[in-house]
């Protein structure tokens, strides 16, 4: 196959889009984050991206079919904005890879009328969360104020070490070629998935371009990794185990 191969679905007439990136990341919330808007919202499949920067491997479903891996455009019609979901469980796996991807994102989101976009994502704190901040990056200093009154945070110099992969593309490719572009990075411990982080990522996103949405199933795996916190707590405040006793389980 060639480096990047692209299979056009399906190609709905969409009202001024917006561009939302999901892909994986800290503690998945960007992807926790659009997968929970393809659910609530019914999305329309539109794109298939193939790229030998994706790891060798197909995903199996249910009846045991293969389906090689890939990244999705969906069609999403919400009550505020039409929005083209781009989704998937995997990253390029080189920096080329990055921009020629990323590139091509941005040429699909083009053909679709798309001329914002939002990247959505996590930023690791090292530490357990208990109030969830977003933080914000955007193409150009004209989009702050808008983020700020929907209750993004901008910090001087976070994230550290700046915003790799696509998120970060998105911004600097996505600006230059004259994209509205933000990053929304929901502050998440970095250790485990986190619903609630990608929760306060979709709070902010759905008062910046005005729809609503439901969380409930966000809230169920959030009450699911709510006992796994719990456990890891128990943990640390717990007495500390003689080294003869610690085990590694696989």
């Amino acid at each position: 196959m060639d480096d990047i191969e692209i299979d056009e679905v399906a190609t709905p007439e969409l009202d001024d889009p917006v561009l939302i990136e999901g892909l994986p990341g800290v503690g998945h919330v960007g992807k926790l984050a659009a997968e929970h808007l393809l659910e609530e919202f019914d999305g329309e499949l539109v794109r298939r991206v193939y790229t030998t920067e994706f790891p060798p491997q197909v995903s199996v479903d249910g009846d045991g079919v293969a389906e090689l891996t890939c990244a999705e455009f969906h069609a999403v019609e919400t009550d505020g904005a039409d929005l083209l979901v781009l989704t998937g469980d995997h990253q390029a796996g080189s920096n080329k890879g990055h921009y020629t991807l990323t590139t091509t994102f941005l040429d699909i989101a083009a053909e679709f009328g798309a001329t914002r976009a939002y990247a959505l994502g996590g930023v690791p704190t090292g530490e357990l969360v208990e109030e969830y901040t977003v933080l914000g990056a955007v193409s150009d200093g004209d989009l702050v104020e808008a983020l700020e009154d929907a209750g993004v945070e901008f910090r001087p110099d976070e994230p550290a070490g700046g915003i790799v992969g696509v998120s970060g593309l998105v911004l600097g490719l996505g600006g230059r070629r004259g994209f509205d572009a933000a990053c929304l990075m929901g502050e998440t411990s970095g250790y485990l998935v986190d619903p609630k982080s990608a929760r306060a990522v979709l709070e902010v996103l759905a008062a910046l371009l005005d729809f609503s949405i439901d969380y409930e199933s966000l809230e169920d795996r959030a009450e699911e990794m709510e006992e796994v916190v719990g456990k890891i707590r128990e943990m640390q405040d717990g007495p500390a185990v003689p080294d003869d006793d610690l085990r590694y389980i696989g």
